[in-house]
């Protein structure tokens, strides 16, 4: 049994997420995910296997459709291909390389800007090509600062919260009792843990880092780093990290855990929620028997656009108003007017009312909601919510019977709220079903959902056909043939 969700509707594409233990192909990222290309009217979707992390094929090429057979040639060719892509070192070999690098004098301590990596005196001659600069000790405790982010879109773009951020969530996690910080993909929470830690001016806390980037088991031991992908919930270290990650959530001496997860925005909503509620599930088999209905405390940092997304996914969550801003993003950085707020917010399973907003910088306690909200979001009386998503003053439209954005306005022709140059008609709600066509939903709700596939099988099957038609809804993108081939080839043709 599978269970599917939409991952982008306007594409007509949809991940599926399998329950049970059926193996996906694997690409230099780990497990593949499985997508079907949604289909029109009786036509069937077909399958097909493609990378977790990277969303474009420049990325990671990596293609498969389902049923197809692979040969044992190009199962070997696919395992060379991804142990060449794998880091220089082992989580075992950085660390010792460390404890190396540590040891030297603070002249022999160079780090590589090319290949972004700390150099030991037997790398010099290999690097000597390279710009290289001179680190000294405080530069090693801030890898986040000292490391160039990553800035692709489509793949694994990094976004470094700014100071205020980071110590907000901090302030806010050590005032909630928590003592054990899980940051996924939060690797400047995690340095800045560390470095309260070595001030030994608050009660020592303790973190593990999962993020996918390799480049920070250079600073951490195995206990504090694992090299992880949150997509598909895959350890590159195998079961020695998933030994690490069932070592930190166990609680014991009162040590409460939480998780601080802040995923690419690019990325799937599914997935993601997927590997955070396997995270869960471990976190709760961990713990005493009178837990067994609970789920683990986490903090999910997504745009506020991916709201009804991510309650699909987390019915248990609920978004907050703080704006989470970054340092090295031109936009998402906290203002005091609507379009120059940040849009990305805080999404959690935690009670919204001990999450205590700054005053200072412009929240306000709603009685009635009973959390914390940006000042210019006001609680409507008529919809009992303080409905503001965007950081702006909404209002409430009578005719469609809740709060709108202030510049939209109420069409009469489309029947709800638009923004005043929309195109009539071709608005929200005016696409139908795109399975039969109805006006009245959309495909994932629509009760017709699933017939077209069993009757198509069924009519294959009564007219005496052997197979399924698998017609493919896209070529995949064909493989360029190396020159070497090439020239093979060639030679081929003339010796004939």
């Amino acid at each position: 049994m599978d269970t599917s969700a939409t991952a982008d509707e306007s594409f007509g594409i949809e991940v599926i997420i399998p329950e049970g233990d059926k193996t996906a192909p694997c690409c230099p990222h780990g497990p593949t995910l499985l997508f079907e290309k949604v289909a029109k009217g009786d036509e069937k979707g077909r399958r097909f296997y493609a990378c977790s992390a990277c969303r474009d094929r420049k990325d990671c090429n990596f293609f498969q459709w389902e049923d197809d057979k692979v040969s044992e040639a190009r199962l070997l060719a696919r395992e060379a291909e991804n142990k060449a892509k794998r880091p220089q070192f082992s989580q075992k070999e950085y660390i010792k390389r460390f404890k190396k690098f540590a040891s030297l004098q603070l002249h022999e301590k160079k780090f590589c800007e090319d290949c972004q990596m700390l150099l030991l005196p037997g790398d010099l001659s290999t690097h000597s090509s390279h710009k290289s600069k001179a680190i000294t000790a405080a530069q090693l405790t801030r890898p986040s600062v000292l490391l160039r982010p990553l800035l692709n879109k489509k793949s694994n773009a990094q976004y470094l919260f700014t100071d205020r951020s980071s110590h907000f969530l901090l302030d806010t996690l050590v005032g909630l009792g928590y003592r054990k910080v899980l940051c996924v993909g939060t690797p400047r929470l995690h340095e800045l843990i560390k470095l309260r830690n070595l001030e030994q001016k608050h009660e020592p806390m303790k973190s593990l880092l999962l993020d996918i980037d390799f480049r920070y088991a250079q600073f951490y031991n195995k206990d504090e780093f694992c090299h992880y992908n949150m997509f598909n919930h895959h350890f590159f270290d195998g079961e020695a990290s998933s030994a690490v990650l069932q070592a930190f959530l166990k609680e014991s001496d009162g040590e409460k855990v939480v998780m601080v997860a802040d995923p690419p925005f690019g990325g799937l909503v599914k997935p993601l929620a997927s590997s955070f509620s396997l995270i869960s599930q471990t976190w709760r088999k961990l713990q005493s028997s009178d837990n067994g209905d609970v789920d683990m405390p986490m903090i999910w940092i997504f745009p506020y656009f991916f709201e009804p997304r991510i309650l699909e996914c987390l019915p248990s969550f609920i978004m907050l108003d703080y704006q989470v801003d970054y340092d090295n993003h031109p936009l998402y950085k906290h203002g005091k007017t609507g379009r120059k707020q940040s849009p990305v917010r805080l999404f959690t399973n935690i009670s919204p009312k001990d999450i205590v907003l700054p005053k200072e910088e412009g929240y306000r306690f709603c009685s009635i909601c009973e959390r914390y909200v940006w000042s210019l979001n006001k609680h409507c009386a008529k919809c009992n919510v303080c409905p503001s998503k965007d950081g702006r003053d909404w209002k409430h439209c009578s005719a469609c019977g809740k709060c709108v954005k202030p510049s939209w306005r109420h069409c009469q022709s489309c029947g709800h709220c638009a923004l005043p140059d929309h195109p009539c008609g071709l608005s929200q709600g005016k696409e139908g079903c795109f399975n039969c066509g109805s006006l009245k939903h959309k495909r994932k709700g629509c009760p017709l959902k699933d017939s077209h596939r069993i009757s198509n099988h069924w009519t294959k099957a009564k007219s005496g056909s052997k197979n399924v038609s698998h017609r493919p809804l896209f070529k995949p993108k064909a493989k360029r043939m190396s020159g070497a081939a090439r020239r093979a080839k060639k030679a081929a043709a003339q010796s004939k």
